[in-house]
């Protein structure tokens, strides 16, 4: 038996007014849509797929099934913007994954049109599991430019295929097998066009709560600029199909992938034009998958027992271990509990900046900056300065926002009692006294009339 847990965050960004982002999150589905076609018609078809998405998986939750579902949200938004003068030519990505049971075995289906993303975390390492449907994307596969000019390129925005902008799509299929303490992410475009993959995996390995970690990054992605909607799903996988060591980690398998066909054009995000390009299916997970390994196994492990004449491990060798496990899991939560209750703040090239995490870092968390807050050493008290070299720990993100601004507000008032003139600055001025117990406090103010 598999068993997931998971956490999903989004934000509008900086820049747009409107999120056309949507995020699917059950017990076994997942998903991302990133809208497309003006200020509704991204919103509509959006919805519109991820509860087409929902409803069709529901009645055939398989890997085929997902494949499917993917496809039919694809027919109804394309319909519907057929009957609609004013949403003609909306579209949406989707990325999608699903807990799936085929052949009596649990894996990870997962899909993808357009240029959402999912990623894997494994053993430490960050790996792109999907390949955007994007020109850009496609002229790398040609050879005509190189992955770090596909990122700057300005048709890194114009797909070669998205849901609703033709009647039929071609949806890439991989199946991946669950193992233990794996990651798996989604996201809409906003954050991988603001987070590199580095800074994407730092906080998959220090943030051990998916909640959290949807949060950690969309925060991030804001911060860095936010020039879209950003949208995270964070997928954990708590226990595995066998859950052991020595079972064998299959990969998703690569496409083999060819060029647009010459009489269909691309698909621009946000502006969608018509048509949507041809791609090539991704054929099932590799052979490690059929449901003869678990037997095996199992009857291997019945034969050592019948050879030895007892059970290999007895009821108190696994109360035993258990408790050790228990153990050991409360302490290491407990450290990254301190590690990463708490916020600070600190001088970077002469500007504050907000900090998650411990000063000097925790015993197993590494701080990540969340936010700058554009404030320089200038606007602050100077006697406060050798305390934010150092770093000022806060409770929270908002006791450290809270913090930096009565910084500023100390230093306003230090510059207006020194030149009472300056801009901004009242030329009122109050006098309080103070009488003896029992008495009444007065209060004289006076300034230009």
């Amino acid at each position: 038996m598999t068993l997931l847990r998971s956490g999903s965050s989004t934000d509008t960004g900086l820049v747009r007014s409107v999120n056309q982002d949507l995020a699917v999150e059950t017990g076994t589905l997942f998903a991302v849509a990133d809208g497309m076609g003006g200020h509704a018609g991204g919103e509509v078809a959006a919805r519109l797929a991820v509860d087409t998405l929902n409803v069709a998986f529901g009645a055939k939750p398989t890997g085929a099934g997902l494949s499917e579902a993917v496809s039919e949200a694809n027919r109804v938004v394309f319909e519907h913007s057929l009957d609609n003068p004013d949403l003609r030519g909306m579209g949406t990505t989707m990325t999608a994954a699903a807990l799936v049971n085929e052949d009596g075995k649990d894996v990870i289906a997962l899909v993808n049109v357009g240029d959402s993303r999912s990623y894997r975390f494994h053993d430490g390492e960050l790996s792109q599991i999907t390949v955007d449907h994007s020109l850009a994307e496609e002229m790398v596969r040609s050879g005509e430019i190189s992955e770090a000019e596909a990122a700057v390129h300005p048709h890194r925005h114009i797909l070669t295929r998205a849901l609703g902008v033709s009647d039929d799509v071609v949806v890439d299929l991989w199946r991946i097998l669950p193992t233990r303490g794996d990651r798996f992410l989604l996201c809409s475009d906003g954050l991988t066009n603001e987070l590199e993959s580095p800074q994407i995996a730092e906080v998959l390995a220090t943030v051990p709560d998916p909640q959290t970690a949807a949060d950690l990054l969309v925060r991030a992605a804001r911060t860095h600029g936010g020039s879209d909607n950003i949208t995270v799903v964070v997928i954990d996988v708590v226990v595995g199909e066998d859950d052991r060591a020595d079972l064998p980690v299959v990969a998703a398998v690569a496409p083999d992938f060819t060029s647009p066909a010459a009489d269909e054009g691309p698909v621009e995000d946000p502006e969608v034009a018509t048509g949507a390009a041809e791609g090539v299916e991704v054929l099932p997970g590799p052979e490690p998958l059929r449901p003869t390994f678990g037997a095996r196994w199992r009857a291997r492990r019945k034969a050592r027992r019948e050879a030895r004449g007892r059970r290999l491990v007895t009821v108190r060798t696994v109360l035993f271990a258990a408790l050790v496990v228990a153990i050991a899991y409360a302490a290491f939560y407990a450290v990254r509990w301190y590690d990463t209750n708490a916020y600070y703040v600190q001088i970077d090239n002469n500007e504050l900046m907000i900090y998650h995490g411990r000063v000097g870092g925790g015993v197993l968390y590494k701080p990540v900056r969340v936010e700058r807050t554009g404030v320089t050493t200038a606007d602050v008290p100077a006697y406060t300065i050798p305390q934010l070299t150092s770093g000022v720990q806060e409770s929270s993100l908002q006791a450290a926002q809270a913090y930096v601004y009565n910084l500023v507000a100390s230093q306003r008032q230090i510059t207006c009692a020194q030149n009472p003139l300056t801009s901004g600055c009242s030329t009122s001025s109050t006098t309080s006294t103070t009488l003896p117990a029992g008495g009444v406090a007065t209060t004289t103010t006076t300034g230009a009339p």
